[in-house]
């Protein structure tokens, strides 16, 4: 269990700090914006108070980056696209469908290990404060995930549901 803990806090760690990155770099160029000119820098620079230094240490490890993304999302929101044209198309192929899924997986799991990779160095460039607030922060959002499975799966509301 703490194996399962630890990876689930790392992906999270993940995808709080690149998440952003995926958004504002997308597919196929139709979202626009840089990631460090957006609200996930602001909410960084205020949450763990970056310094320039480490501002400009991550847009260097982004940057670094960013081409081995591009691709990877492209070829993301090519399968995307391809199980759309399957789904209208009218002659659903299940064959085809697993195919283009496990495609999709096989680009999904690549830009996974990407982002992790960035996260990563993202947090090296942390002070010790920085990463203990940041790992605070992650317990909240899990604990809040957590929360809300439960109340889902009971059909409640977040009133309804009893104190933790």
């Amino acid at each position: 269990m703490q194996f399962s803990r630890n990876k689930m806090s790392f992906a999270a760690l993940a995808i709080v700090l690149v998440a952003g990155l995926a958004m504002a770099h997308a597919h196929d160029g139709r979202r626009g914006g840089d990631f460090f000119g957006g609200p996930m820098l602001d909410f960084f620079t205020d949450y763990l108070d970056l310094s320039d230094a480490q501002q400009a240490q991550i847009k260097q490890i982004i940057a670094k980056e960013k081409p081995s993304l591009e691709p990877l999302f492209k070829q993301e929101m090519q399968s995307r696209e391809q199980m759309m044209q399957l789904i209208q198309s009218g002659n659903f192929d299940e064959a085809k469908a697993q195919a283009i899924a496990t495609q999709g997986a096989q680009v999904h799991a690549q830009l996974e290990v990407q982002h992790a990779r960035i996260a990563s160095q993202a947090y090296q460039v942390l002070t010790a404060e920085q990463k203990t607030k940041l790992a605070q922060f992650i317990a909240k959002r899990e604990q809040r995930f957590e929360h809300h499975g439960w109340e889902h799966e009971r059909g409640e509301h977040s009133e309804d549901a009893p104190n933790q």
